[in-house]
């Protein structure tokens, strides 16, 4: 570093009129819902029924959060969350229901800056004038923000988070990869792998630290069968390249995730989208619990858990929330809450698949062993021969008629959420049973006569079979039917057609090393690794200290990502929680001009 003396004052710039100021606008409502996503819409429609003035606040110029980009359709409860519906269509049904209550307000494009301490809510209306609300009671739906990783090269053009990726293949229809690898076997990886390959992107495979997916298994089972292999226990090393991703490094993992020598290998990408798990975005109704506030927490901003779960929470946060106003309503019923509490929870026991012994006829085989909170199969049988437990949907389906008694409407089969249901024709040859299987690509990449890899449930090869037929039913809803024909001792362990080739998955032969301290784990201020551990080796204990000396924690994101991963750097130099100090949290949600939170005239500042 070079230092100079500064030769008189600097000049500064010269100011031709003083702006002028507006009072701030100040409004008073009943109910104030920030997060215009499944559980804030929910809630807000509950209102709207019972006539309750409340307004809703998003930041997006439409209504759904992350339904909108959600193509696939959703498992839950038919009766309930529209189970059985793609979340695209969810959204677009709420948003319409919701516009029906006069009494009703949605501000969009608008973003709850801050939770005060005189029982305010600071609002940027439109992107552009301050507005203070001061709300009866606060409704907190603003959802769930992603998780990050520390690895060598993370800040690599071609690192994506979830969201990200599938707002440009969704929503926008940019295909932003050829190749890509995916950091993260929950739901939203799986579903993000699946999503991939709907918008003909490779995935060359998916890692997941744990032993076993987190996710569905009828999610993890429809990749694997498409032919993109699954690597347990293991963690990602690096992303590599010089100006973009063009590779990762990824090692196998010991029961302590620590990474094995000589288990590392690398695969040619030029994406890696991480999906390593949510944090609750809750720190509004955190500072209205302080601040003496009525509030109230719903959807992932409470509790991480699908969209299904987020839809029920918001309903029943709509009908507390008039409670809680004195609005006659009668009790909530308990079956809500069981309801709720079922939609919640996590993946229960799998079983082994329940495969037919007689040979004839028409059956229907269900490739879903594990229990999960799903019923759209049950009211998809015309003659109710599908049956789910109405009391506890996590258990799995059972046909209840005989061989003769289905139809082949093959409603079932495309209406699956999981496209884990076969049919198996045996009528007009038993020894060569037709087999009707689901399928949701384009319908240009298999025709008629072709020739395809037919899998299993865990994506073994089974055999190569020619195309028998391809067709739709009008209950399709963008899901296709393709027939093969093939030996009646595979045809019931036929679960999905392989979409890729194992050629494209093979890993590089060369191992390309990684470099851990030059991970970067603050992006805003590009604060390594290194830097940190050398700090907390000194002493260093307050992450406020540490923010002071490296800047770390005082970018743009406000320590929204970065604070985890510090932690996280803690925990390795084993240092206990309870001996670290959280840095201090900002006032401000988003970072915004003083001359807006004063009501500066925009027009005049220009």
């Amino acid at each position: 570093m070079h230092v100079f003396p500064n030769n008189g004052d600097p000049a500064l710039p010269e100011v031709k009129s003083q702006p002028t100021f507006r009072p701030v606008p100040e409004i008073e409502v009943p109910v104030l819902i920030l997060g215009g996503g499944p559980a804030g819409l929910s809630a807000a429609i509950e209102l709207g029924k019972l006539g309750i003035r409340a307004l809703l606040v998003d930041d997006k110029h439409r209504l759904g959060g992350k339904l909108v980009l959600q193509t696939h359709r959703f498992f839950g409860s038919t009766d309930a969350v529209y189970a059985g519906t793609r979340g695209i269509d969810i959204a677009t049904i709420l948003e319409k229901e919701l516009l029906q209550y006069p009494s009703i307000d949605v501000w969009r494009q608008s973003t709850c800056l801050a939770v005060y301490s005189d029982q305010k809510v600071g609002v940027l209306k439109n992107g552009s004038e301050y507005v203070l609300v001061t709300p009866e009671v606060l409704l907190v739906a603003c959802g769930a923000r992603e998780k990050f990783l520390a690895f060598k090269g993370n800040t690599l053009p071609g690192v994506y988070g979830a969201g990200a990726f599938q707002t440009l293949v969704n929503r926008d229809l940019v295909k932003p990869a050829n190749n890509l690898f995916i950091v993260g076997g929950g739901n939203v990886g799986l579903i993000a792998g699946y999503h991939a390959l709907q918008a003909g992107i490779n995935v060359i495979g998916l890692i997941e630290a744990l032993p076993e997916c987190g996710g569905y298994k009828v999610h993890k089972d429809k990749l694997v069968r498409m032919g993109v292999p699954i690597h347990t226990s293991h963690t990602i090393l690096s992303a590599n390249g010089q100006d973009n991703v063009e590779s990762i490094s990824i090692s196998a993992v010991d029961d302590n995730f620590v990474p094995i020598p000589g288990s590392e290998k690398s695969y040619e990408c030029d994406a890696i989208l991480i999906a390593v798990g949510l944090d609750p975005v809750s720190e509004f109704y955190q500072k209205a619990v302080d601040f003496k506030i009525k509030a109230f927490v719903a959807g992932d901003a409470e509790e991480i858990a699908e969209a299904s779960a987020a839809i029920f929470s918001g309903k029943i946060k709509g009908l507390e929330i008039a409670q809680a106003l004195g609005k006659e309503i009668g009790e909530i019923p308990d079956a809500w809450y069981r309801t709720g509490a079922i939609l919640k929870s996590r993946p229960g026991n799998t079983f082994k698949e329940d495969l037919p012994n007689l040979p004839e006829g028409v059956i229907p085989i269900f490739h879903c062993s594990q229990e999960i909170p799903c019923d759209p199969c049950s009211s998809l049988c015309p003659h109710g021969l599908i049956i789910v437990d109405k009391k506890d949907i996590r258990s799995v389906p059972t046909f209840v008629g005989n061989n003769y008694c289905c139809e082949v409407c093959e409603k079932c089969v495309a209406g699956c959420p999981g496209l884990a249901i076969t049919l198996v024709d045996y009528r007009a040859n038993p020894e060569k049973p037709i087999i009707s299987i689901p399928y949701e690509f384009s319908s240009e990449m298999i025709t008629r006569d072709d020739i395809v890899t037919i899998l299993d449930t865990e994506g073994n090869s089974l055999c190569d079979a020619e195309v028998f037929d391809i067709h739709s039913i009008k209950t399709s809803d963008r899901t296709v039917i393709i027939q093969v024909e093939t030996d009646k001792e595979i045809a019931p362990h036929i679960a999905g057609i392989r979409i890729q080739s194992p050629k494209i998955t093979q890993p590089m032969f060369q191992y390309v090393n990684h470099v851990t301290d030059d991970t970067i784990v603050c992006r805003c201020e590009h604060v390594s690794a290194g830097e940190i551990r050398d700090l907390i080796r000194k002493g260093y204990k307050d992450i406020n200290e540490i923010k002071t000396v490296t800047r770390a924690c005082m970018g743009a994101c406000g320590a929204k990502t970065c604070a985890s991963l510090i932690r996280r750097i803690f925990r390795e130099e084993g240092i206990p929680n309870d001996k670290i100090i959280d840095p201090s949290k900002r006032p401000l949600f988003i970072e915004v001009s003083l001359g807006i939170l004063a009501g500066e005239n925009s027009e005049e500042s220009k």
